[in-house]
């Protein structure tokens, strides 16, 4: 069986403060749990480890813009 509600922020926000503060700090740690962190490392982690281009793809990407340069010229 499962019921479903509909409550605005403000009610339940009226709800929360109402609470016991156990289960208000209970609340709390499973809020904090459940979101997930990012932080920099994971960024930086990212970037340095991330794919690159091998020097023949290089190679390609210039002589594709060299001959879309001319192309544009013409």
């Amino acid at each position: 069986m499962q019921v479903q509600l509909d409550i605005g922020f403000e009610q339940l926000l009226k709800i929360v403060k109402a609470l016991p503060e156990g289960q208000l700090l209970q609340l709390k740690k499973e809020i904090e749990g459940s979101v997930p962190t990012s932080s920099n490392d994971d960024l930086r982690s990212f970037l340095i480890n991330g794919p690159i281009f091998s020097e023949a793809q290089l190679s390609g990407i210039e002589a594709t813009r060299k001959a879309i340069n001319k192309w544009r010229a013409k």
